[in-house]
């Protein structure tokens, strides 16, 4: 017996899978792609919570294409598990950079 919404559910998928890739996208990596090196370093300095001492720019720059990069390919359904992998690996660690400040809020990185 097939339930009455059973034919939506594609299109629901298809609409969570594009709305929450383009708001990756728009709030978390295209900020952070045009704030410049400056930004990236800030953003790269979360790695020294694991113990890696050096390169932040470029970590941080990793972090912003990841963010930005796998959030378009997660909403187009390219390259899905890669893209799915790096934004998993960059939440992580924005989860843990959480923990390490005076008021941390790992929700904010959890939630995404």
């Amino acid at each position: 017996m097939r339930i009455a919404l059973d034919r939506y559910r594609d299109l629901g998928l298809l609409v969570a899978r594009v709305g929450f890739g383009l708001v990756f996208f728009w709030f978390h990596g295209y900020p952070k792609l045009v704030a410049g090196p400056d930004g990236w370093e800030r953003t790269g300095r979360a790695v020294s919570n694991v113990g890696i001492t050096f390169g932040y720019e470029w970590w941080g720059l990793a972090a912003a294409l990841a963010e930005s990069g796998g959030g378009l390919l997660f909403a187009a359904g390219l390259f899905f598990r890669p893209a799915c992998l790096a934004l998993l690996t960059d939440m992580v660690m924005a989860t843990v950079d959480q923990y390490t400040r005076a008021t941390p809020a790992p929700e904010h990185a959890l939630k995404n």
